[in-house]
């Protein structure tokens, strides 16, 4: 790539500077290790955990519970109070873990069929978890010490909240600056372009142009889907498998879900976030994040 450039998110006020340079740097220190104790995810350890929500199989292949440790409450006053510079309010809301499989296997090593199963829960708990203090439910995966996984065994998480997430936030007021779908138009570019990953008949997968991490990549259905009740779940497995060998090989990740809130056009997708690099001084004191590789290259380990 030669110098390094400072790029922009294609609609979010995010920037990035992409430096192969940066990657070249001595590291002495070896990354942290999650400590193997007896697993409370396991089948025959249900007791360990708080009761099942829901399951499917029998006996269960994926199950959802509350998180034992919430970051929010059930109960509480979600009204926001405002005092000079000061605002806040109980953090209401649900906090659950989605446990993917009674083995030891981490869903990248899993079946497009176990994974359209995995598939079938966050769809449940998307559609179904109502309540008047749930304005989103934010879907997420933590996958490594890196990613900040707690419990080795393969798992999602979930915590809705009353209102809108910023970021969620931001990406709808984005998208509605533009009178047609801004993303499909991003998905039609980066589908010619050298970020390009691969494509199924129904999904595509590209590295971003302005990424955060190094190896990130992001997976659009190619149709114009607002949320997971329209999609295909057996189609939409058979992409994100290949995605997870791929992202699992290289370690810790993140994997972030976005669809659209009640009322707006956000074209749903997910983004990968390979944990490869620590934030420092720069990023937490500019907000403009460094990465070592560029999405060109990246693109490359996937296709």
């Amino acid at each position: 790539m030669g110098r390094p450039q400072l790029r922009k998110d294609y609609l979010l006020e995010r920037w990035v500077i992409v430096s192969e340079s940066r990657g070249k740097r001595p590291h002495e220190f070896a990354p942290p290790k999650i400590a193997k104790k007896d697993d409370p995810f396991a089948p025959g350890n249900e007791k360990e955990t708080p009761p099942t929500l829901g399951s499917i199989g029998e006996p269960w292949e994926v199950r959802w519970f509350a998180n034992k440790f919430a970051a929010v409450a059930t109960e509480g006053n979600p009204k926001l109070e405002k005092q000079d510079f000061f605002q806040h309010a109980d953090a209401v809301g649900h906090h659950e873990v989605i446990v993917e499989t009674p083995s030891h296997k981490q869903l990248g090593e899993m079946s497009e069929k176990d994974i359209e199963k995995v598939l079938t829960a966050y769809k449940d708990r998307l559609t179904n978890l109502k309540d008047k203090n749930i304005g989103y439910v934010s879907l997420f995966k933590n996958s490594g010490p890196e990613a900040g996984t707690s419990i080795v065994h393969s798992h999602t998480q979930l915590i809705t909240t009353p209102g809108i997430p910023p970021l969620v936030q931001e990406k709808v007021e984005a998208r509605n600056k533009f009178i047609e779908c801004p993303h499909c138009k991003i998905i039609d570019i980066e589908s010619k372009s050298e970020r390009f990953a691969f494509a199924t008949e129904d999904w595509v997968a590209f590295c971003p142009f302005a990424p955060r991490f190094k190896y990130e990549l992001w997976l659009y259905p190619k149709k114009h889907v607002k949320t997971i009740e329209e999609l295909d779940l057996k189609s939409m497995a058979k992409a994100l498998s290949r995605v997870l060998k791929k992202v699992h090989k290289l370690g810790s990740y993140n994997m972030l879900f976005f669809y659209s809130p009640d009322g707006e056009d956000l074209h749903f997708h997910i983004e990968l976030c390979p944990r490869l690099a620590t934030w420092a001084g720069f990023e937490l004191g500019s907000d403009i994040i460094i990465t070592s590789v560029t999405p060109e290259e990246a693109a490359k380990y996937y296709r």
